[in-house]
């Protein structure tokens, strides 16, 4: 068995370290990268009420052997660049300043969002950015359009408020003569947010046929958001009904042809009775 000399393990050793140290040296050397300006901080963070402005600076550094064509925007919050198409030089950095603009009716609360920089060859970096809107919190729910359609009951929810709310709904129907249907309060898999309008249904598959119905709909929140809504709805039995007028008809036909047998019919007056008649008037005029 023969063993590699000194000057090939050498070599060996050499490629081995020229080959783990290439990749690193590369992505050193001609990287680039996004980060708020002034250092220290990993992601960019405002506050402020509905209407206001608020202004920061974003940092691209670009430590490539060649000038960069970048594009830069934002997401999940309204933001505005001074550049958002801009172009670095090789081993430079460029400072773009943005602002942030608060909706005039936005909710309290924190809202996600990032700066995106994306480059002529599709890749991209990020940087997350916080914004944290501030203003009384208000909660309040409507429930509106109740109404009964077919084996659903329909109604719309509606967020009045500024908060993000998960509604609780309860239903009673009173018919007749007593309870027809009573759900106890439970949760909805649904979340509105400040302003949002939701259309749902609840099945009611066991309604009656033949009533006179009175549903209401209550929904809270949490906050003391509260509502209830009222709805009237008749049942009839449309088939039964429609045969029962069709043989009050015929009914109605057979009787009416049957009296006008039996009416006995009057004479009319003699021919000379009606001449006379005709004569006398003429003489009167």
């Amino acid at each position: 068995m023969s063993y590699p000399t000194r000057a090939a393990r050498a070599v060996c050793l050499s490629l081995l370290a020229l080959l783990c140290a290439a990749p690193v040296a590369t992505a050193a050397g001609e990287g680039w990268s996004v980060a708020p300006t002034g250092g220290g901080r990993p992601a960019f963070y405002a506050e402020g009420a509905p209407g206001t402005a608020l202004r920061d600076t974003v940092s691209v550094t670009n430590r490539t052997r060649h000038p960069l064509t970048l594009r830069l925007t934002g997401t999940g919050v309204p933001v505005t660049f001074a550049d958002a198409g801009i172009r670095v030089p090789a081993r430079t950095r460029a400072d773009i300043p943005f602002t942030v603009t608060v909706p005039e009716r936005a909710a309290p609360g924190d809202r996600p969002g990032t700066i995106v920089v994306r480059d002529g060859d599709g890749r991209s970096q990020t940087v997350p950015l916080r914004l944290r809107i501030g203003g009384p919190e208000l909660s309040a729910l409507t429930v509106e359009k109740v109404a009964v359609r077919g084996d659903h009951i329909t109604y719309d929810l509606v967020n009045r408020g500024t908060t993000d709310l998960v509604p609780t709904l309860s239903v009673h129907v009173d018919g007749v003569f007593g309870t027809l249907l009573d759900r106890a309060p439970r949760t909805l898999p649904v979340e509105l947010a400040p302003g949002r309008r939701l259309h749902l249904t609840e099945p009611w598959p066991d309604r009656p046929a033949l009533d006179a119905a009175e549903v209401r709909l209550t929904v809270t929140a949490a906050g003391g958001a509260r509502d209830t809504a009222r709805a009237s709805a008749r049942f009839v039995p449309w088939g039964g009904v429609a045969a029962g007028g069709t043989l009050a008809v015929v009914t109605a036909a057979a009787l009416a042809a049957v009296r006008r047998r039996r009416r006995p019919t009057t004479p009319g007056p003699a021919p000379e009775r009606a001449r006379e008649q005709a004569e006398l008037t003429g003489a009167a005029t």
